[in-house]
């Protein structure tokens, strides 16, 4: 139903599968955190078409052929992860949400994730002269196609469980293992994809295309903050999913070894014909077995990896580093000035979850 009253104050209700939301108020939260992560995310509100990329066309026609090759096979992979990940949290979370901050959350996530979709076509619409030649054959790509299906899977998973009757301990298992995979989505996919946008820039190459990504980076250092207060505050609230946090790790570890793994054979992929200056295969899969041991840590897994205390590729950091960026559309180009009340209102601790 879409309206009902609850027993419950929301207070005294539980993160998911507890009782639905019956009054969005949000004067008096249980997780005043997540709400904070909402406000954050909201004042990074951007648009695609404010960032200019009209000189990566001729850049783009100037690289090498496995340059090319490179730029646009991850164009290809983030569009299928974000054309996933758009959709998803509304269909799987927002159903069972029990608390106005959380359904407020999974909302603004989502829509979050379509800016970043209609990214990908700004991007393609000025670069290539017909865009088909990126859309079409994208999931003929087998690197990209199993990397789509290991994430919805997860997702269909708990679809199926919402749509009942079902076992409680099994629907909770699959919530479990489902935040799982978008947390290591928003933390750990995208980052070699990332990592090459980044090295073309920093050649002064593809710069327009790099500014998006600084963007989307930055948004999904918010969504895993958000990923990972939901998976710490739904053990704190309930003594059943801290069982199945301590039943499921040996899962939980298996699904983030094989989203580094997947990483490293998306490496693979990419430099099969060449590298480029700042930037190889055995780099970027060091560099995702870093990023990758950092999230588990996070979160209270073990890493399988041994890894060394300092990034790989140093020069990652001013770009994912840029939470502070606005874009206006009068000043497309300029990247220095900072946001206001949303950044001074959030704590520390919460401000601390969107670091690297």
């Amino acid at each position: 139903m879409i309206l009902q009253k609850n027993k419950k104050s929301h207070l005294e209700k539980n993160m998911f599968l507890d009782e639905s939301v019956d009054i969005q108020r949000f004067d008096v939260l249980k997780y005043p955190a997540l709400d904070k992560i909402t406000e954050k995310q909201l004042g990074f509100f951007w648009r695609p078409e404010e960032v200019d990329v009209s000189k990566d066309k001729k850049d783009f026609n100037n690289l090498t052929e496995h340059e090319q090759h490179i730029f646009s096979s991850n164009l290809k992979r983030q569009i299928l992860l974000d054309s996933v990940q758009g959709r998803a949290p509304n269909l799987a979370f927002l159903p069972i949400a029990s608390l106005p901050e959380v359904e407020n959350w999974i909302e603004t996530w989502s829509f979050f994730e379509t800016i970043h979709s209609r990214s990908y076509t700004h991007i393609i619409r000025n670069i290539y002269p017909d865009p088909s030649t990126v859309f079409d054959g994208m999931l003929d790509v087998k690197e990209i196609l199993d990397c789509g299906n290991d994430i919805a899977k997860y997702y269909d998973d708990l679809m199926h469980n919402n749509a009942g009757p079902t076992n409680r301990k099994d629907h909770m298992k699959s919530l479990w293992m489902c935040m799982l995979s978008a947390n290591a989505l928003e933390g750990i996919r995208f980052y070699v994809s990332f990592a090459c946008s980044w090295a073309f820039a920093e050649l002064k190459k593809m710069e327009g295309n790099a500014k998006i990504i600084k963007f989307i980076a930055r948004d999904e250092n918010v969504h895993l903050a958000a990923t990972s207060t939901m998976l710490k505050n739904m053990v704190k609230e309930d003594p059943a999913f801290a069982k199945i946090q301590k039943e499921m790790e040996p899962d939980a570890v298996k699904l983030f070894t094989r989203v580094i793994e997947q990483e490293k054979e998306w490496a693979k992929y990419l430099f099969k014909d060449g590298s480029m200056i700042g930037l190889n295969e055995a780099i970027l899969c060091e560099y995702i077995e870093w990023i990758g041991c950092k999230r588990m840590r996070a979160i209270g897994l073990p890493c399988p990896y041994t890894v060394g205390k300092l990034n790989p590729l140093p020069w990652t950091e001013k770009w994912i580093g840029g939470g502070n960026v606005q874009v206006a559309p009068q000043e497309t180009e300029i990247t220095s000035y900072i946001t206001g009340g949303v950044k001074q209102d959030a704590d520390p601790q919460t401000l601390s979850m969107l670091e690297l």
